[in-house]
């Protein structure tokens, strides 16, 4: 069994940002900027932003963090989320979920200008990637594409099983998986809440992609010798003995399954880690993009 260590693959991946970032300000160019839009003080919403901001200082960025309380008026956000839209010297776009309940999500991440919707959520990015265009491709799903190629792991021609269906990484991870590209070409099966036989399949997967946001869900009777096991299910379970009161549990239980891997994630330190590298390179892509610059800015 080898771990697929986050830990290790995103800080390849802000290392090479943060050289691509030192070659653009030693050329004179501005500074990648991320905005962050924050409602409510949601512990894990706080954790997470907080985690995007401090990546963004390591690698260079600019950020910044807006706030606003859980009873602010629909119209207000949309309003904030306007403005950043129109803002020159801000590259990237992200309204940290869930939101309040008295707030259309859909409405908020349709607001977002495509151009700088580093999240990869809007209906137009995700209409690119359902074509295989160049576009934004969701944090969580782009994350695990990323460690997938850190650790040169070839899916083509194997049968991939998600479980979970959500436009946020079930959807966009079975995209990814099947589409003509170096880490995709997987033959993919997608399971939820209404699959009959989820057992049968996941014991025919030569990959599982739990996404399904239940702590221990996935267990050894349902995984196959030598599978490739990518947990992005992220929990806080009450836990007295815990310092803080909670751990962090996956979908995946991690003790049983282990041992009949070949692959597979931990969590914490896996997929969520991933997700934040994902996301700053979005951000430097839709900055590129912005400023009409390519590649070769970094070897010329």
């Amino acid at each position: 069994m080898i771990l697929l260590d986050g830990k290790i693959a995103s800080a390849e991946t802000r290392k090479l940002l943060a050289e691509k970032v030192s070659v653009l300000k030693t050329k004179g160019h501005p500074t990648p900027h991320l905005a962050a839009v924050l409602i409510g003080n949601n512990g894990a919403s706080e954790t997470y932003v907080a985690s995007k901001i401090k990546n963004c200082a390591e690698v260079g960025f600019q950020s910044t963090l807006i706030r606003f309380t859980d009873d602010v008026e629909e119209t207000e956000l949309l309003e904030k989320i306007k403005e950043l839209n129109e803002e020159a010297n801000v590259d990237g776009i992200l309204v940290q979920l869930p939101l309040s309940k008295h707030i259309d999500e859909e409405k908020v991440i349709h607001a977002i200008t495509p151009a700088k919707d580093v999240d990869g959520f809007h209906p137009v990015n995700i209409g690119n990637l359902v074509q295989g265009s160049p576009t934004f491709i969701p944090a969580t799903p782009y994350g695990i594409i990323l460690l997938l190629q850190h650790y040169n792991i070839n899916v083509k021609g194997q049968h991939a099983v998600v479980i979970g269906r959500s436009n946020i990484v079930g959807r966009p991870m079975s995209i990814l998986l099947s589409s003509n590209q170096p880490y995709g070409n997987a033959t993919v099966t997608i399971c939820h809440s209404h699959t009959h036989n989820l057992k049968e399949l996941c014991l025919q997967g030569d990959i599982i992609v739990a996404a399904l946001g239940k702590p221990g869900f996935v267990t050894a009777d349902m995984v196959k010798d030598g599978a490739i096991v990518i947990d992005v299910g992220i929990t806080r379970v009450e836990d007295v003995t815990a310092k803080k009161g909670f751990r962090i549990k996956g979908d995946v239980n991690f003790e049983e399954v282990a041992p009949k891997t070949s692959y597979i994630t931990p969590v914490p330190g896996g997929v969520g880690l991933m997700t934040i590298a994902a996301l700053l390179s979005n951000t430097l892509r839709a900055y590129m993009l912005r400023h009409n610059l390519n590649e070769d800015i970094f070897t010329t």
